[in-house]
């Protein structure tokens, strides 16, 4: 017989019969009856004669279907006759001397990754999301939608195992699944590099596998409130690329305003991703290494900030081989101040997504962002805060929390002083989880002076038990509140008192009142309340002694802080003019209609302040933006 025919064209003729040629290693799995293969004779009876057609696949030729005599180690062509329940095969003859040969390579069963289990020899497909070289082995990670692996793979101590594989490559690994260190973990016996139609096939279903498992979950938000819903679309967009780039094995690295409400927004936002990363990975440590959270004291990406997370996670990439993260901003990252730090970033192609509620400049970042969801983008304002929003993030991601977080948009609002309708709502779902409007007070008050002294540092498991979220100790939630609120509340009037001698008032023509206060010079520096918190507790104390509008200034050498109450300031557009009108005065900043911080060349403050009390001045009267009508 030959595996060769051409006619005088010289052209093979494809429809002779397939003789498939077995790889060593294909099993039962990889035939099927009435194929034909290339078999070895390796036994002799009297009723027949026994061949091996692979390593593990053999069968006989009864006597009847025999058509000569054969020796031990004869070659010859079988077609799969039958095979019965218990694995016996039989084999035949076939009619033909003319063939052609296919080879064909074992396709094992592959195993999802979530249903590894331990004391098993197992073959996964995935693609790989990380290469680590230590001093002994190469540990590679590899995900297939269901879940992330590590495997070992051993060549010699510190040499890189399978040096052709590289991140993002579809791959084939063997091996058995044990424990290291208590992590699940295979011990790779081969790793194959998938090419051509077998990659494709592979990544196809990575893919499908890892669309799926992303897809949010199916809830509805804590309260009813129409105005949200085109938002809450949105966040169940952004939770679904938050969990697909979980599932790639892409850390995640949250950056959040230092107040009250970017805590609220970014704890339960961590909470949230730690738990799916949990679900995902087989190492305990997982949740730690990718998934970060930093305060920003700013409220914009500050190059400080920007150049801290970009060394960070390139040094992950040299020594860990972790690919480069996502950044998450938390309320802020919508203004024209964040565009340099994301610039910066964009060198490395980082993606970023942004859930802010400050008055947003989108044709100056949206280029920059892969997402981007502000209140304002939909026909709202600042009164739908980050915390609240953020809340909704983590419950589309992980709505096992919900319990847990419940009372944190109400917070999130009465530290933010939102008046927006829903505030009502959320006040009385908090009271329903057991905590009244004083308790969500002080939890701002302390969530503030918590992060005044924590500074640039996460603070993880005080910020949990201040918050009460994935906090295991009421008892010491409560004590915390009330110490930290008490301290806050000493500090915040001791320093008011320090202030008052020296608050300078006038009338507006508007009939509101305007107070100003020099901070440098009148309040204790280097402690709580920072000059933010001062301005806005001063400001909070006039506007219960007059009842009537309110705008207040603190300033400093360089900066000052605006609040108003009654008036409506816009003071994105003032920062803008005062741009425009005083050049070289080096004016930058922004905030919301009622509340805002701007920064100055030292010696243009007292033109940039005089100006700005003009414009303040001309601003209208607003009673929605009162906050002296009490929540129902």
């Amino acid at each position: 017989m030959s595996d060769k025919s051409a006619g005088d064209s010289g052209v093979r003729d494809d429809s002779r019969p397939v003789v498939y040629d077995l790889a060593p290693d294909c099993t039962i799995t990889d035939v099927s009856p009435d194929d034909h293969y290339h078999a070895v004779v390796n036994g002799v009876v009297d009723y027949g004669v026994f061949v091996d057609i692979s390593d593990t696949v053999s069968g006989l030729i009864h006597e009847s279907n025999l058509d000569r005599s054969y020796d031990v180690g004869d070659r010859l062509v079988v077609t799969l006759d039958s095979q019965k329940e218990n694995g016996d095969i039989a084999f035949a003859i076939p009619a033909f001397d003319d063939y052609r040969t296919e080879l064909r390579e074992h396709e094992p069963d592959i195993t999802p990754i979530n249903e590894l289990e331990t004391g098993e020899t197992v073959t996964v497909e995935g693609r790989l999301v990380q290469i680590k070289q230590t001093g002994g082995p190469t540990i590679f990670e590899a995900t297939d939608g269901t879940g992330i692996v590590s495997g070992a793979a051993f060549e010699e101590a510190g040499v890189r195992a399978y040096p052709d594989a590289a991140v993002d490559d579809a791959v084939r690994i063997t091996g058995d699944v044990e424990l290291h260190d208590d992590v699940r973990q295979l011990e790779i016996e081969s790793l194959t590099v998938l090419a051509d139609e077998t990659a494709a096939a592979a990544r196809e279903t990575i893919d499908e596998t890892l669309s799926e498992r992303a897809t949010p979950a199916d809830i509805e938000p804590l309260v009813e409130w129409p105005a949200f819903e085109p938002i809450f679309d949105d966040l169940a967009a952004l939770a679904e690329r938050l969990r697909q780039t979980v599932l790639e094995g892409r850390p995640i690295r949250i950056r959040h305003h230092a107040d009250g409400d970017g805590m609220c927004g970014a704890t339960p936002l961590q909470l949230a991703l730690e738990n799916f990363i949990a679900e995902v990975h087989a190492d305990p440590d997982a949740p730690e290494h990718l998934c970060k959270r930093l305060p920003s004291k700013a409220p914009y990406y500050e190059m400080e900030d920007v150049t801290r997370d970009l060394n960070f996670a390139l040094e992950g990439q040299d020594r860990h081989g972790q690919k480069l993260p996502l950044l998450v901003m938390l309320d802020n990252g919508s203004t024209e101040e964040d565009v340099p730090a994301y610039r910066n970033l964009a060198h490395y192609d980082i993606p970023i997504a942004v859930l802010d509620h400050h008055h947003p400049d989108p044709e100056a970042v949206d280029p920059l962002l892969d997402a981007h969801i502000n209140p304002y983008l939909y026909g709202e304002d600042y009164r739908i805060t980050t915390g609240m929003m953020s809340v909704e993030l983590a419950r589309l991601i992980d709505p096992s929390i919900s319990d847990d977080v419940e009372h944190v948009p109400a917070v999130a609002g009465l530290s933010d002083r939102s008046k927006a309708d829903v505030m009502p709502r959320f006040v009385f779902r908090a009271k329903e989880a057991g905590y009244d409007r004083d308790d969500l007070e002080a939890i701002g008050e302390a969530l503030d002076y918590a992060a005044h002294w924590l500074r640039y540092n996460e603070g993880k498991t005080l910020v949990n038990d201040v918050l009460d979220v994935g906090c295991d100790d009421s008892e010491r939630h409560e004590r915390l509140i009330e110490f930290l609120a008490e301290r806050a509340e000493r500090d915040v009037e001791r320093q008011l008192d320090a202030l008052e001698p020296h608050v300078e008032h006038e009338r507006l023509d508007s009939e509101a009142h305007l107070y100003r206060i020099d901070l440098d010079n009148f309040a204790h520096r280097f402690t709580y309340p920072a000059p933010g918190k001062t301005t806005g507790n001063l400001h909070d104390r006039k506007v219960t002694e007059t009842g009537e509008p309110v705008i207040t200034i603190g300033y400093g050498p360089d900066f000052a802080v605006l609040r108003s109450d009654g008036v409506r300031l816009d003071i994105p557009r003032m920062v803008t003019e005062l741009n425009e009108e005083l050049p070289g005065a080096g004016v930058s900043g922004g905030g919301h209609l009622v509340v805002g911080s701007i920064k100055f060349v030292k010696g243009r403050r007292e033109s940039v302040i005089d100006l700005l009390v003009e414009k303040m001045a001309d601003a209208d009267l607003d009673e929605s933006l009162s906050s002296t009508a009490p929540l129902e």
